[in-house]
C-alpha cells in the first residue's frame, strides 16, 4: 500500500503547537494575580490572628508590632471589655481576627495524672 500526501497539509501542526503555547502562557499569566491575593489573604488572616492575640496581651503597640513582623499593617484596633479585634492589611487583602484574655482552669482530664497526684488532684 502506498500512502498519499499533500502537500498543503505539511506544517499544520507548527501554527497549531503556537497557538496552543500561546493559550497556556495567557493562562498562567492570568492565574499570577490569582495567586498573589490568595497568597495575600492568608498571610493577611496569619498576621490579623498574631496582631489580636498580641493586642489582647500587651495593647495596640504589641498589636502594630506583630502585625509588621507577618508583613501586614495593623488598619484597624478596638478593646471591647477583655476582647480585641484587629483589622490588618496584607497588600491588597485584609483579615480581622478577635482574641480575648480569659483566664480559665484546665479541666482536670486535661492533667497529667502524675503531675496531679503530686499536687493532691488525683487519689
Amino acid at each position: 500500500m502506498r500512502t498519499v500526501r499533500n502537500d498543503d497539509e505539511i506544517g499544520q501542526v507548527v501554527p497549531l503547537m503556537a497557538a496552543a503555547l500561546a493559550l497556556v502562557v495567557v493562562a498562567l499569566l492570568a492565574l499570577v494575580p490569582v495567586a498573589r491575593v490568595l497568597g495575600d489573604r492568608a498571610r493577611a488572616r496569619t498576621a490579623a490572628d498574631a496582631a489580636a492575640l498580641a493586642g489582647a496581651a500587651e495593647g495596640e503597640a504589641g498589636a502594630r508590632r506583630l502585625a509588621a513582623a507577618n508583613g501586614g499593617r495593623l488598619t484597624a484596633f478596638t478593646r471591647e471589655g477583655a476582647e480585641v479585634v484587629v483589622q490588618v492589611r496584607v497588600g491588597r487583602a485584609d483579615a480581622w481576627a478577635r482574641a480575648g484574655t480569659q483566664v480559665t482552669a484546665p479541666p482536670a482530664t486535661v492533667c497529667a495524672v502524675s503531675w496531679c497526684r503530686r499536687r493532691g488532684a488525683v487519689p
